[in-house]
């Protein structure tokens, strides 16, 4: 059943994310709305076969080989929830993060930062890890993946505007200076909302699985404290359209934008829901 729905949540997304190119695209007139409809479906092929390498590539991710460390962490929760082995990367990020992307389980990676693998001992690195395994085994991993590709898109379509304007259907092709500001606002903003709007309970879900995977709830809540207490002093250097794929969100230039663009729940919540209580 959960398959099913997210199947669902993954279609509307998809929906949206194409209808916001499309309308961006409308302020050109019939011709941009041509040239919208095939960037939304080109954007939507490479948003569910290669998100998983767009992602990595942003973070700098490098393959490790089966003899780490982490590999060998991620192996024996794999072996113990019955998953196929994913691919398994380390970004240099000082900043302690980490994510999996992928269009499915016999298509996934997961990725930790070395700020992650400095900072944590090898029970809370295996509490994050469930976290993500548990984002594989639901296959959230798409939605964020479809997510975070097509709203860097969106992101890139207003930004355009400033370098092109609008011409529309005037024969001035100067366009509306007003409209495009607002379009160089609103359309990446909108394109973070409909992120946001994808439902915060998977992470509240991928927590309380990911215990189950590791075998302990406090892996997962004494590593979530020590990430977010540095995920707030030390910057990330990532597209915020990502933010959705992080155990935690991280900190970057749009970190000031909280409230409705915030992809993840509370920190006292996700503690509540692990343990019960807000603190450890």
């Amino acid at each position: 059943m959960s398959q099913f729905y997210n199947n669902i949540k993954t279609a509307i997304l998809l929906a949206a994310m194409t209808a916001l190119i499309l309308w961006i695209g409308s302020f050109w007139g019939q011709q941009g709305i041509i040239i919208a409809l095939i960037f939304a479906a080109i954007t939507n092929f490479v948003s569910f076969y290669f998100s998983d390498k767009i992602a990595l590539a942003a973070c700098q991710a490098q393959e490790v080989p089966p003899g780490h460390p982490l590999y060998q962490i991620v192996q024996r929760l794999v072996d113990h929830v019955g998953l196929p082995m994913p691919r398994v990367y380390i970004s240099p990020a000082a900043a302690p993060n980490a994510f999996a992307t992928g269009r499915n389980p016999h298509h996934a990676a997961v990725c930790a930062t070395q700020g992650l693998l400095d900072m944590l001992n090898d029970n809370e690195i295996s509490g994050v890890l469930g976290h993500e395994l548990a984002h594989v085994k639901h296959r959230d991993i798409l939605i964020v993946s479809v997510a975070a590709t097509i709203a860097g898109a969106i992101s890139m379509l207003g930004y355009m505007f400033m370098w092109f304007g609008m011409g529309g259907q005037r024969d001035d092709r100067e366009g509306n200076p007003i409209a495009a500001l607002l379009l160089i606002l609103l359309a990446p903003l909108a394109a973070g909302l409909i992120q946001a709007a994808i439902s915060r309970s998977r992470e509240f879900n991928a927590d309380k699985e990911g215990a189950e995977i590791c075998g302990d709830p406090m892996y997962l809540a004494t590593a979530l404290q020590k990430i977010d207490g540095q995920a707030q002093r030390i910057p990330m250097n990532v597209n915020p359209s990502f933010n959705s794929m992080f155990i935690i969100e991280p900190r970057n230039i749009a970190g000031a934008i909280t409230g409705l663009f915030q992809t993840h729940p509370p920190l006292e919540a996700r503690l509540m829901n692990l343990i019960g209580r807000p603190h450890v």
